[in-house]
C-alpha cells in the first residue's frame, strides 16, 4: 500500500488564517503565507486553503492571495471557497493552484461538476462533502459553510460526484471538527467502500494515531486536517507543525 498523503488543510476568513470548532467559533492563527513558509521547511505533501465565507457571502476565494500563495509553496495546493463558474476555476488554477475543491455548488447543481471536469480534467477537481447528523433525517451532506442541509446521505452524493467526474472526494465530520479526537471512521470508510476515486479524511484528527487509523481502518487515500498542524498542547498554543512519517 502506497503511503497515503498527509494534508493540512487551512482556513481563511478575511485573508486570515482561522480554526473552527465544529464550523463555529474562528480563531486568528496567523498569516497563511507565513504558514506556507513554514510547510515547506517541513516539506508537506500538499495543502488545502479554504475560504469560509465565501459561498455565504456570495464570492469567492481571493486570487490576489492565491497567487501569493503559489509564488511561495514549494508543494501542490488547492483552494476553494465559493467557486460556481469555469472562469473562477481557470483563474485559479492560473494564479498557481493544482486543484479546486467544491462544496457548496456541487450540492447546488450537480452538473457543474461534470462540466469542470470535462474543461479542466477530474484530476482537477475535487468535491468537498461535509457532513452531520440532522434532527429526525440521519445523517446528510450539508453547504455554506455547514449551514443548509441537502437531502443527499454522504455515499450517495459521493456516488453522484465520481459519476459526475469529480477526481477526489474529501469527507468531512463537522462534529468531529476541531474535537481532536479521531476521526469517523465508520463514515470514511463507508465513502471509500463506495468509490473508487480517492478519498481524503477531514475532521476530527488531534495525533499521528489517527491519522493512521485513518488509513487503515477507513482506507483513505489521503489524511487531512487542520487543529493537529496547527496547535500545540492541551490548551491548543498555536505552533505549526507536521508529522515526519506515520
Amino acid at each position: 500500500m502506497l503511503r497515503p498523503r498527509i494534508i493540512p488543510v487551512l482556513l481563511l476568513q478575511k485573508l486570515s488564517l482561522v480554526k473552527t470548532q465544529n464550523f463555529k467559533h474562528p480563531k486568528y492563527i496567523g498569516d497563511p503565507i507565513n504558514a506556507v513558509k513554514i510547510f515547506n521547511d517541513l516539506k508537506a505533501d500538499e495543502l488545502v486553503f479554504l475560504d469560509i465565507d465565501a459561498s455565504k457571502e456570495k464570492r469567492t476565494i481571493s486570487l490576489e492571495l492565491v497567487k501569493d500563495i503559489g509564488e511561495e509553496a514549494n508543494m501542490p495546493f488547492a483552494v476553494g471557497g465559493g467557486i460556481r463558474s469555469l472562469e473562477t476555476i481557470r483563474a485559479i488554477i492560473a494564479a498557481g493552484a493544482e486543484k479546486v475543491v467544491i462544496n457548496s455548488y456541487a450540492v447546488e447543481n450537480p452538473d457543474f461538476i461534470a462540466e469542470a471536469a470535462a474543461t479542466f480534467g477530474s484530476s482537477t477537481i475535487a468535491v468537498c462533502i461535509d457532513v452531520k447528523k440532522k434532527f429526525l433525517s440521519g445523517i446528510k451532506t450539508w453547504s455554506h459553510g455547514g449551514s443548509k442541509a441537502s437531502a443527499y446521505s454522504p455515499v450517495e452524493f459521493a456516488k453522484l460526484m465520481e459519476e459526475k467526474g469529480a477526481g477526489e472526494i474529501i469527507i468531512q465530520s463537522i462534529e468531529r471538527d476541531g474535537e481532536m479526537n479521531g476521526y469517523d471512521i465508520e463514515l470514511i470508510k463507508q465513502i471509500s467502500e463506495a468509490v473508487t476515486i480517492p478519498v481524503i479524511a477531514l475532521g476530527g484528527a488531534g495525533n499521528v494515531a489517527h491519522l493512521k487509523e485513518g488509513a487503515e481502518k477507513g482506507f483513505a487515500n489521503g489524511l487531512a486536517a487542520g487543529s493537529m498542524f496547527v496547535y500545540q498542547g492541551p490548551k491548543r498554543g498555536v505552533l505549526i507543525s507536521y508529522p515526519e512519517r506515520i
